[in-house]
């Protein structure tokens, strides 16, 4: 009798430490945070304990840096600064590919405006191009939001729709991706930059080209085929040495149920 005692307070033991071996916490990018959201809510049903915060791409690895986060998570590659900095650390990441984003330009569903070149969008963003009659719109002043620079997504748009020229001095800077929704919901000259997963009916997404002729609209057919020309990498960053840690939670992200959550959510899978 004692011996079952001792074996049926082993196994309530193991009940209770199991999931907390695999507790640890995910920080980073705004755009990633609705997927690792969900994909921690069901890998929590398998006995995973994960905590999910945003923040931002920068704030994220900054915390993967100096050790407080497990997972950090980001829409856009780490730097080579950031790099030098795990380095200095005595650290060294392991990036992962968890998801596609096929970024969307949205604006006020009341603008006529429905498509976009890239140039446009440059000139939009950087200043050149104040008001919408400019790109076949109404007399209306543009009213240009961003999302702040520790923002993955800020410097990804940056680097590829702006082709690295400064944001035009005036930009509104979002702490989130909500709030620019919540900003082009209620400014009918409004324009700026989301995640596919966030896109819905309070905002418009409009066409884009790189060439001047294809006008493709953001979705994960056309990011998919590559149609769609704004396509970039979801990612999670973690400690080499904490490999053994965070594996069976990514391993579950890249599960064919974990990539079903990517799809779901509104993002594109890897596989």
């Amino acid at each position: 009798m004692k011996n079952f005692r001792k074996i049926a307070l082993a196994i309530a033991l193991a009940v209770v430490v199991t999931p907390m071996l695999n507790a640890q916490k995910i920080k980073g990018s705004d755009t990633v945070l609705p997927l690792s959201q969900k994909e921690a809510e069901a890998y929590g049903k398998k006995g995973g304990k994960v905590t999910v915060t945003g923040g931002g791409s920068g704030v994220g690895i900054a915390a993967l840096i100096d050790g407080t986060t497990d997972i950090a998570q980001a829409s856009r590659k780490m730097k080579f600064s950031e790099r030098q900095k795990l380095q200095s650390a005595g650290k060294q990441a392991k990036e992962v590919v968890v998801a596609y984003d096929a970024l969307a330009v949205v604006i006020n569903p009341s603008n006529k405006v429905s498509q976009l070149t890239r140039q446009q969008l440059e000139d939009i963003f950087t200043g050149k191009i104040t008001n919408w009659k400019q790109v076949g719109g109404d007399d209306m002043k543009i009213v240009v939001y961003s999302r702040e620079t520790s923002s993955g997504t800020y410097e990804f748009f940056k680097e590829n729709i702006l082709k690295n020229k400064n944001y035009m001095s005036s930009v509104l800077s979002m702490p989130a991706t909500g709030a620019i929704i919540q900003s082009i919901k209620q400014t009918k000259g409004a324009i700026g930059y989301v995640g596919l997963a966030y896109l819905n009916s309070e905002v418009k997404a409009v066409k884009v080209s790189f060439d001047g002729k294809n006008f493709v609209a953001p979705s994960v057919a056309a990011a998919k085929n590559k149609t769609y020309p704004v396509v970039r990498p979801l990612l999670y960053y973690y400690e080499v040495k904490d490999a053994k840690k965070v594996k069976p939670y990514i391993d579950f992200v890249l599960s064919p149920e974990g990539q079903k959550i990517v799809e779901q959510v509104g993002y594109i899978s890897v596989k």
